[in-house]
C-alpha cells in the first residue's frame, strides 16, 4: 500500500539541523493522518504522498516550514518574588490562567537574582532543519479518524507548524 490521502503513516522521524546534527529522534513510530489534515509539516506529507513501506524521505524545512520564526514578543521578564522557591532553568509552566498567556507554553530561560526570564517560542524556533523519515507502515483510515481528523492510536503524534 501507498501513502494517499486517508491512510494512516507510521514513520521513524529524525528531526536534526541543517548540517545533519540530531535534535530528536522518535523511541517509537509516530503515527498521522495523511491527507490535508494538518497532523504533519505540508511540506513532509508532500515528499511522503506516493511513498511505500521502507521508502525514506528527507526534507529541508524553512523555520516558516517547521517551527516557525523566533518571536522576541513572547519573552517575558517576570519577579523572582512571583515564582516558588524551587525553580531552575528548562522548568516548563503554562501561562497565567484568563490572560492573553494562558494557551502559551512557557520555559525559564534565566534566572537573575530578583527576576525570571521566560520564552515561550518552541525549542526549535527560528531554526532551519531537516526532516528524516522511513516509512515502516501505511493502512487504510477508519471512518472515524478520517471523521475526527487524526488516528485513534495514543501514539500518534502531530508534526505542524505552530501557530
Amino acid at each position: 500500500m501507498h501513502i494517499a490521502e486517508n491512510t494512516v503513516v507510521s514513520l521513524d522521524v529524525e528531526l536534526s539541523d541543517i548540517w545533519g546534527n540530531a535534535i530528536q529522534r522518535s523511541e517509537h513510530p509516530v503515527q498521522y493522518l495523511h491527507g490535508g489534515y494538518g497532523n504533519i509539516f505540508p511540506a513532509a506529507e508532500a515528499a511522503l504522498e506516493g511513498k511505500g513501506v521502507k521508502d525514506r524521505v528527507e526534507v529541508r524545512l524553512e523555520p516558516e516550514e517547521a517551527f516557525g520564526d523566533y518571536d522576541e514578543d513572547l519573552l517575558r521578564v517576570e519577579p523572582r518574588a512571583r515564582f516558588p522557591e524551587a525553580l531552575e532553568t528548562g522548568i516548563r509552566f503554562e501561562g497565567a490562567a484568563g490572560g492573553d498567556d494562558e494557551d502559551l507554553i512557557f520555559t525559564v530561560t534565566d534566572i537573575a537574582e530578583d527576576k525570571v526570564v521566560l520564552d515561550a517560542n518552541h525549542p526549535l524556533a527560528g531554526m532551519a532543519i531537516k526532516f528524516s523519515c522511513t516509512v515502516v507502515g501505511v493502512r487504510p483510515a477508519t471512518e472515524v479518524e478520517i471523521r475526527d481528523g487524526a488516528t485513534d492510536d495514543p501514539g500518534s503524534v502531530i508534526l505542524r507548524i505552530l501557530p
